[in-house]
């Protein structure tokens, strides 16, 4: 494995990498408003169960259409990506296919298979199931995309913490050992309630703004209050929530990435009582030069903020870059090794596991194996680290994880202030007879919605490299041995289909919101 490797024409890597962050930025446009209108929907036919007016039936088939035409797309781009692992990243699905394949394939047979048996009857059973078992089965199409989204956001979790698993010396390849440590890992549980929160934030505003479209053009009047009552209540406990469990994943990326948290911050050396980065001026094209800069230029920050926020404690310690490329003591006295340390040890766990099997095929006897297995495994923590030439290569792209982890905390702010302000103006005013502009804004607010959360993807993604497996496997290690003009060329095919795709898709949305409910 290491051999061929070495052999990978660098071009290859990038535009693997190119075109798996093309088609999860695509997929990720679709999701977050399936799994948002599936909680507006559920809860205007619940209110149709409950209270037999045929507005609220057509007003659940109204939502439950425009679900449809998304939920549509989300599907065949989802199923590409997961093509992409074998064709694409193929050296990472063998290394690891073992533990990364079981959620994906719980996901296909399991969630799949119950959004899609469910989904019939909620589109086509409204004449031939009872009241009750429709409703069920509305609510159960939304279950099944959002455990969809459980298992995918599982496997996801575990790339950025690996647990659960241990490596197999005789196969090459990390092999699970506690399904449940996978499942029920902490970064998981943390990463499923802030993205599936987030996505409910884009479907309330969709429907908030879906609804102020139709008082701007005074038509149906009592789908756009209603749904907006609907809309504004969902959007703003959500928008609270993806506050508490952002909090949440902030701990979890300091103890286990902290190399990702300094990159957002721009914290170039760490301490105790640090503050939150409100704003500073770093360029977005290049990377800051954080060994001479003692902080960012213009840096504007709360107080002990980032202490608490990684921590839950004012003057805790947080490392910053330098720190973790030089080594440094946990608050709980244990050493953090320099980078330049885990190369080594990196790379005596690689020429350890060369001896191991080269020993094995030799027939050598069980001392000798057990001594080289000794090595191997006292050195494991750091493997991915002894493909690693030069310590700077483990610092992500600062840019990118800075301002768009700004741009995403920014506008949930945002969020909170704009749905609060709609639901006073449903409960204390006629929202019917504002002026245009208060429906404009919210109109708008739907592309910075999506804006916010391609944002929080992009620090996800952005942040753990240079690692496809965190300090277990780096991106140059786990793609395919393919020529890179293969993959330019599929890279610009999906490029024109994914767009026409999303172009697609918003003229069929734009149709049917024209059209509105139908009895």
């Amino acid at each position: 494995m290491n051999d061929l490797l070495l052999t990978i024409d660098s071009s290859s890597i990038d535009w693997a990498r190119a075109q798996f962050a093309l088609t999860a930025i695509y997929h990720w446009l679709f999701v977050p408003l399936t799994l948002g209108l599936a909680v507006i929907m559920g809860i205007v036919e619940t209110c149709w169960y409950r209270t037999r007016d045929t507005f609220w039936r057509d007003a659940a088939q109204f939502w439950q259409r425009l679900f449809g035409v998304n939920f549509a797309m989300g599907v065949a781009t989802g199923i590409i990506l997961e093509f992409e692992f074998g064709t694409n990243w193929s050296n990472y699905s063998w290394f690891v296919g073992d533990i990364f394949g079981a959620p994906l394939a719980i996901e296909g047979i399991v969630a799949f298979f119950m959004e899609s048996t469910f989904v019939a009857v909620m589109y086509f059973g409204w004449k031939k199931v009872s009241p009750g078992f429709h409703l069920a089965a509305t609510w159960l199409t939304g279950l099944g995309a959002t455990i969809s989204a459980w298992w995918i956001l599982v496997a996801n979790a575990w790339m950025q913490y690996p647990v659960g698993c241990a490596f197999n010396p005789d196969t090459m390849r990390n092999e699970m050992i506690n399904f449940l440590d996978v499942a029920l890992s902490p970064f998981a549980v943390d990463k499923f309630c802030h993205t599936v929160i987030s996505a409910w934030i884009i479907g309330a505003i969709f429907t908030v703004a879906v609804s102020c479209w139709y008082l701007m053009k005074k038509r149906e009047i009592r789908l756009a209050k209603e749904s907006i009552k609907i809309g504004a209540i969902v959007g703003l406990i959500a928008s609270l929530g993806a506050a508490m469990t952002g909090h949440k994943s902030a701990q979890s990326v300091a103890e286990v990435q902290p190399m990702k948290l300094a990159a957002m911050e721009a914290l170039y050396n760490g301490g105790t009582d640090v503050g939150l980065t409100a704003v500073a001026w770093i360029n977005p094209f290049s990377q800051p030069d954080y060994e001479t800069e003692e902080s960012a230029p213009l840096k504007i920050e709360v107080p002990y903020a980032l202490s608490f926020m990684a921590t839950n404690d004012i003057h805790g310690y947080v490392p910053g870059i330098n720190d973790i490329l030089n080594g440094y003591t946990r608050p709980d006295g244990t050493e953090e090794p320099a980078i330049e340390e885990k190369i080594i040890r990196g790379k005596m766990a690689i020429a350890a596991l060369a001896a191991y099997r080269k020993a094995k095929k030799e027939g050598a006897d069980e001392p000798t194996l057990a001594s080289q297995l000794k090595i191997l495994n006292e050195n494991m923590p750091y493997f991915g680290y002894g493909y690693v030439k030069d310590k700077h290569d483990i610092v992500p792209f600062i840019p990118v994880n800075f301002w768009a982890f700004r741009i995403m905390v920014g506008l949930g702010c945002l969020f909170i202030l704009f749905f609060a302000a709609i639901l006073f103006s449903v409960y204390k005013r006629d929202i019917a007879a504002l002026p245009k502009w208060h429906y404009w804004t919210a109109i708008i607010l739907v592309p910075l919605a999506y804006i916010a959360s391609e944002s929080g993807w992009l620090v996800a993604e952005f942040g753990r490299q240079p690692w496809t497996i965190q300090d277990m496997l780096p991106t140059w290690v786990g793609v395919s041995d393919i020529e890179g003009s293969s993959v330019a060329l599929t890279f610009f095919l999906f490029l024109f289909l994914f767009t026409l795709m999303l172009c697609v898709e918003i003229n069929i949305l734009l149709k049917q919101i024209k059209k509105g409910p139908q009895s």
